[in-house]
């Protein structure tokens, strides 16, 4: 019975530990376009990171105006990302650049200045 118990015990903490690596935190945020051009790619990647990682977007975009949920669910645990936009070439919008606390935020907003 002992043997069953310390099994089962076992077993659990390695679920326990499996569930706890799979629910890693979502960063959740609104991205909204407040400049007169279409937003067509975004991307983040992790501060330090050398590279950016795929577009959020996907084939979405974000028109003048418009927002967007954007979900960041790269199950790491951390908050500051470096953040890329790029605009469609009719825009005659440079590409811009940004870092941000995203764990901190609940909306970002793009505006030209």
């Amino acid at each position: 019975m002992t043997n069953l118990l310390l099994k089962l015990s076992a077993a659990a903490i390695a679920l326990s530990a499996m569930t706890s690596v799979s629910n890693a935190e979502d960063l959740v945020f609104t991205l909204k376009n407040n400049t007169k051009g279409t937003l067509e790619r975004f991307y983040t990647s992790p501060v330090g990171v050398g590279t950016w990682e795929e577009d959020v977007f996907g084939a979405d975009v974000i028109e003048p105006g418009e927002s967007m949920e954007i979900t960041i669910g790269d199950g790491r645990s951390v908050c500051k990302y470096d953040m890329r936009f790029e605009f469609t070439e009719d825009s005659n919008i440079e590409d811009l650049e940004d870092t941000q606390d995203l764990c901190a935020m609940g909306s970002y907003t793009i505006n030209m200045h």
